[in-house]
């Protein structure tokens, strides 16, 4: 879990990261981080690669990459 501000939030980051996918359909990492530091204000690109990596392993997200520093992360359509 993730502090943000005072209060600690109790669903987790990966948990966040698959609802966003689900509003906003494809989305790059930088825009995903993004969206995250609304939720989590002291996330960091490590929780970010963290929970992708979760998500990927477990088959719920597909991670591609667009160009050097971008990637492309999208649900996986079950």
């Amino acid at each position: 879990m993730v502090m943000a501000g005072n209060t600690w939030k109790v669903q987790p980051v990966y948990a966040t990261v698959v609802e966003i996918l689900r509003e906003k359909g494809s989305i790059t990492d930088v825009e995903l981080f993004e969206a995250l530091k609304a939720f989590y204000r002291e996330i960091g690109f490590d929780d970010l690669n963290n929970a992708l990596m979760k998500l990927e392993v477990s088959g719920l997200v597909s991670v591609s990459s667009l160009a050097k520093d971008k990637r492309l992360v999208q649900l996986v359509k079950t």
